[in-house]
């Protein structure tokens, strides 16, 4: 634009001939002070004088974009996105979570915690680069409601879609559009109103979270039922005598511990982790099993447990450490 106006004005206002008005026009922006092909006129000095001045404030403020790109950490951050991009093309079995809220905040860091592999579908991009300069996330920039932004996401291979957003339509229309994307994907949708639980359900979420009925239920506990919350806050991690909830699946086992019983496996003797509950089947969940119970094919421990010790039960018993 800058260019174009200078040579438009040496070219028409002063006669120059469009050759001579290019020149005329790269010397005075590149200030290398070569003199005038024609003398110009008093309104033609007055027009180079604040043409020169204007373009180097252009190029003064070129030089200090550039430089925070570059020094500022603009750059890296661009790049690291880039990155987060190529990094997510090779994911699989992993978990979109959708929206990068105080919900989705919370889940990032679980996944993180159980090293699950993630990536965060956001459409703040100014949230995106202050979040990666500080955190080891994928993110993806866009709409989590369009279909090209999951499968930028690798929908067709993940194994589950948390979806966090704050309004309850967006939430319905993302299970939707992904239940159609992959019919096997696992499904957690956040519900705000009462009446959009019917429609997840609908279409096509395999669990529903309604974080606002559960802060209000467990206000009112805090007063009816106090240490039960005390209780429940040492299992997630919001006591300072933090315990861990574990599961453990059957098939997880060392072969030589498969076909044994709860007492003849010892788990609280040797490990000091509690059996709290184990998950069949046939018969669901059955709390406080019997010591002379067998775990089948896709049972499930539900173990409780200090996270050492949690950690020194899967050296013991499982056949992947």
């Amino acid at each position: 634009m800058s260019i174009t106006t200078g040579v438009c004005f040496y070219h028409f206002y002063e006669d120059y001939s469009f050759i001579d008005a290019v020149y005329m026009t790269a010397i005075t922006i590149s200030t290398v002070g070569y003199s005038e092909i024609n003398e110009l006129s008093p309104e033609g000095r007055m027009f180079t004088s604040v043409y020169v001045f204007f373009n180097l404030m252009v190029f003064a403020f070129s030089i200090s974009t550039l430089t925070a790109y570059l020094f500022e950490g603009e750059f890296k951050k661009i790049y690291k996105i880039f990155m987060i991009g190529m990094d997510v093309k090779k994911l699989k079995n992993h978990v979109i979570v959708c929206g990068y809220g105080r919900n989705g905040v919370k889940a990032c860091e679980e996944l993180a915690n159980s090293n699950t592999d993630f990536v965060v579908i956001e459409n703040n991009q100014e949230l995106i680069k202050e979040t990666v300069n500080s955190n080891k996330i994928n993110f993806i920039y866009g709409d989590a409601t369009l279909d090209e932004t999951l499968h930028s996401a690798q929908i067709q291979h993940a194994s589950a879609i948390i979806t966090t957003l704050p309004r309850d339509a967006e939430n319905v229309f993302i299970t939707l559009t992904a239940r159609e994307l992959n019919p096997e994907i696992n499904i957690i949708a956040r519900a705000h109103e009462e009446n959009t639980e019917k429609k997840l359900t609908r279409a096509g979420a395999n669990h529903i979270v309604k974080p606002d009925t559960l802060g209000g239920m467990t206000m009112a506990m805090l007063i009816t039922k106090p240490v039960v919350i005390e209780f429940l806050e040492l299992l997630n991690g919001m006591s300072h005598n933090e315990m861990v909830l574990e599961e453990f699946n059957h098939s997880e086992f060392k072969d030589e511990f498969k076909e044994l019983t709860l007492r003849e496996l010892d788990i609280r003797k040797k490990t000091n982790v509690m059996v709290i509950g184990l998950k069949d089947n046939n018969k669901g969940f059955i709390f406080t099993p019997s010591s002379a119970m067998k775990m089948k094919d896709d049972s499930y421990l539900i173990l409780l447990g200090k996270e050492e010790n949690i950690e020194k039960f899967k050296k013991v018993y499982s056949r992947e450490e």
